[in-house]
């Protein structure tokens, strides 16, 4: 059972008891990054295991990204669901896909378009607002509107239970995915909560309304944050705070199915994360898309059989990792184009040693798309396209205007002194040499190798 949230970052986890409570049981990997710290890409590369330069999906929509990118070059055909619903298992999509994708959308079928390697499809478009949204059905096309029994949440908390129930009476193996829209803006909560946590503030660590040193061009004209700004800003964490209570009780809900079922103890629970979020930080508006830790490095929680407790993992894993995680867990083979590793050996026990030294992470900006629903407000970081490596020790950025960045998050873990303009010819062109090797792999075996870089 693999619960997905849109947009959470680390400072939410505080809020969510059942996360916790899943972090004593199981293993948390402390150093879990995302390919593009966006929707769209994030999620390709979930289904898939492949980076954002093998899917081709950079964005949300357009000519390099979104839903229709990812099903007309076919990617949909090698997923994760895929391989595993050839194994036998039950698998089922619910909540939220990819962007772009709407629920009455035929794509030249006869009905209302599920992809392959779904079971059971329970899939909205315009989800954001928890309220009116439509959702496919397994092909039929089901409006819900504005009572407390349609806020998506918890229909998708019904829902899932329900086909754990179903999938255990059949005695068969299943796979569950419970995307939820929650927290992305507009972060509505759940009725129930929307007085919760009253005079809530967002964090404010050294980073917020603070300029990095020598800070790249997309962001070096940066203003403080006005009084306003950072009124708004506490304002939306406290919503997000609030959204997130219900996805808590959903993972309570689906969990408790799991025991009634009498699957619990043979089913592994997987918490995450498309995308982080900054809120002030860099004195930028709330957004993402950025190579700031904050908006790459989410949560991963794994727990299940033979997954010691209350275990943490600092290796360097990557969404990439999670379709050949799952691949191997169903006894499913996990093909070459599959870029990632699976984090089995990491899960029963191993210690890391030998894993891969470095993630990489591709962007694709500035964001442009008027219809994008994460088209960055006004002051929220649009950069330019870029690549970056990411290990242990440091963060090093290349943009396609020429400026680069690299903070040292040894001694610096907040980034907030960029020192790539003292770094030597010959570093710099080490570090170059060891982007380019991950950003022209193609394959586990290439990429594998080129995740282990000793610079």
């Amino acid at each position: 059972m693999f619960v997905l949230t849109d947009d959470l970052s680390w400072n939410l986890v505080r809020y969510l008891p059942e996360v916790q409570k899943l972090q004593s049981q199981g293993m948390t990997f402390d150093d879990y990054t995302v390919t593009d710290s966006l929707c769209c890409p994030s999620r390709s590369s979930l289904f898939t295991g492949r980076f954002p330069h093998d899917t081709g999906v950079y964005t949300n929509g357009g000519d390099d990204g979104g839903f229709t990118y990812f099903h007309n070059h076919g990617e949909e055909t090698a997923t994760f669901a895929t391989a595993l619903q050839a194994k036998g298992y039950h698998t089922a999509m619910m909540g939220k896909y990819l962007n772009g994708y709407q629920p009455a959308d035929h794509q030249g079928g006869t009905e209302p378009y599920v992809p392959p390697g779904w079971t059971d499809w329970d899939v909205a478009g315009n989800g954001y607002p928890e309220f009116n949204y439509d959702l496919n059905q397994n092909h039929s096309v089901v409006h819900h509107g504005s009572t407390a029994g349609d806020y998506l949440t918890d229909v998708l908390s019904r829902r899932g239970a329900a086909f754990i129930t179903d999938s255990a009476r059949a005695h068969a193996p299943f796979m569950l995915e419970l995307a939820t829209f929650a927290p992305h803006a507009p972060s509505t909560p759940a009725p129930r909560d929307a007085d919760a946590f009253p005079g809530l503030t967002a964090p404010h660590d050294p980073a917020f309304d603070t300029l990095p040193a020598n800070a790249p061009p997309w962001l070096a004209g940066r203003s403080p944050l006005t009084a306003t700004e950072k009124q708004n800003i506490d304002t939306a964490f406290r919503k997000r705070a609030q959204s997130v209570q219900a996805v808590d009780d959903l993972i309570a809900s689906v969990r408790t199915a799991l025991t009634k079922a009498g699957v619990a103890d043979n089913t592994y629970v997987i918490f995450s994360s498309d995308n982080g979020y900054h809120m002030g930080e860099y004195r930028l508006n709330p957004g993402k898309m950025t190579a700031f830790d904050t908006d790459v490095r989410v949560p991963l929680v794994v727990a299940g059989p033979d997954i010691p407790a209350a275990k943490h993992s600092a290796a360097a894993v990557a969404n990439i990792d999670l379709a050949p995680t799952f691949e191997q867990l169903g006894g499913a083979p996990v093909p070459d184009t599959v870029d990632g590793h699976s984090l089995l050996p990491l899960l029963h026990g191993e210690s890391g040693a030998g894993w891969r030294t470095t993630n990489l992470v591709e962007h694709h900006g500035p964001d442009t798309e008027a219809d994008d629903p994460d088209l960055p407000a006004p002051h929220s970081g649009n950069p330019p396209s870029y690549e970056a490596l990411r290990t242990h020790q440091y963060t090093y950025v290349e943009y396609a205007d020429g400026s680069r960045e690299y903070y040292d998050r040894t001694s610096d873990p907040l980034e907030l002194r960029n020192i790539a303009g003292t770094l030597t010819t010959a570093r710099l062109s080490q570090l170059h040499t060891a982007l380019t090797r991950l950003t022209n792999c193609h394959n586990g075996p290439t990429c594998w190798t080129a995740g282990h870089t000793s610079t």
